[in-house]
């Protein structure tokens, strides 16, 4: 038992040694606490005063011409929609950038049949900057002698002048069909149409017409060629294969069925369509 009690005897050194340290917690006194939090009267009149200059500087921007309007920046459209948004927002030139109705603004903005949507920015200290995004056109839309031009979303853009003959699709309507400019098209064949007229991208420049009969969509091709596409799903897969498979076409060849883009058939004559129901050619 030898080494137990040296270490025994150890331990007691060391703990006479170890110095006697006693953490206490400082004394809390409540009242000194809330004076230290409580601000003085001279804090309270800076503060005071800060929020009466900006009450008044707020208030002076709103009444003075300091930061009225005097120039409408647009970006993102065509020179011919930026006139049409400048025409909107024109009682808006002198008005105060501060306190600006930011909602009341978008919604003179979107309420344009040639937006699709917009937001807007207060580049101080002049300047009110609108940024939109256009409409796309994507076919004219013919009744009788009427033309309207028409958006890929099937939106009625704008009417056309007689002679006008923008390079696009047409899309037949009855002449008793309503059309409203800035509404969308609101007879399913003709607004499928028209989207898928919008999305063959480039190639719509070969389009002639765009015809939606019996839930088969057409697209009359320039060349006298008709291209099926079914019920106007998948448009820009039919239209990739469309592209490829008109390279290899036989001589003689009046239509192209990419309805199963999987197996595009080709043949002469008439294509056979599915029972009319109904025609968005008037």
């Amino acid at each position: 038992m030898p080494a137990r009690a040296r270490l025994a005897r150890s331990i007691a050194r060391v703990e006479t040694l170890a110095p006697q340290c006693h953490v206490g917690l400082p004394q809390v006194h409540p009242r000194a606490w809330l004076v230290r939090l409580v601000p003085t009267r001279r804090s309270v009149a800076v503060g005071l005063g800060i929020l009466a200059l900006a009450v008044g500087g707020y208030l002076l921007a709103r009444e003075t011409p300091l930061f009225a309007i005097d120039r409408i920046k647009v970006d993102g459209g065509s020179p011919k929609v930026a006139r049409q948004v400048h025409h909107a927002l024109a009682s808006l030139v002198g008005a105060p950038l501060v306190g600006l109705d930011g909602s009341a603004v978008l919604q003179r903005v979107d309420a344009l049949p040639t937006v699709v949507r917009a937001s807007y920015d207060r580049a101080f200290p002049h300047t009110l900057r609108i940024t939109v995004v256009p409409e796309r056109p994507a076919a004219v839309l013919r009744s009788g002698p009427a033309s309207w031009l028409v958006s890929t979303r099937g939106r009625v853009i704008e009417r056309l002048p007689s002679a006008a003959d923008p390079r696009l699709p047409r899309i037949w309507v009855s002449t008793r069909t309503p059309v409203r400019l800035g509404a969308e098209l609101t007879a399913a064949g003709t607004a499928t149409a028209a989207r898928a007229a919008g999305l063959a991208g480039a190639f719509g420049a070969r389009v002639a017409s765009v015809s939606y009969t019996g839930g088969a969509l057409v697209f009359h091709l320039r060349s006298g060629l008709e291209l099926l596409l079914g019920d106007g799903g998948d448009i820009k897969l039919k239209v990739a294969v469309a592209q490829h498979a008109l390279a290899m076409l036989p001589p003689g060849s009046t239509f192209l069925d990419v309805s199963i883009p999987g197996r595009a058939v080709s043949g002469k004559g008439s294509p056979t369509l599915p029972p009319a129901q109904s025609s968005s050619r008037g």
